[in-house]
């Protein structure tokens, strides 16, 4: 009686062992796939903030050309 409780306890224990093993995998997996994720969103927001800088220029840009088309405009006393 007491062989085929231990036998039960033990094929539980190696089950329980299995998921265990399986579960260790599965989080080696998530942690590589995670870090990727960090990777690639760490590269998007590079790209996010590179794109804004450029926006930035660009609007500077656009500022000094407006300021210089109203000082021909008023000197051709076009406005």
């Amino acid at each position: 009686m007491t062989d085929d409780i231990d036998n039960l306890i033990l094929e539980h224990l190696r089950h329980i062992r299995g998921r265990v093993d399986q579960l260790a995998e599965d989080m080696t997996d998530i942690k590589h796939r995670m870090t990727s994720l960090e990777t690639g969103m760490a590269l998007v927001k590079r790209e996010v903030v590179a794109g804004d800088d450029t926006d930035a220029r660009q609007q500077v840009s656009l500022d000094r050309l407006v300021l210089r088309i109203e000082r021909i405009e008023k000197r051709l006393e076009l406005s």
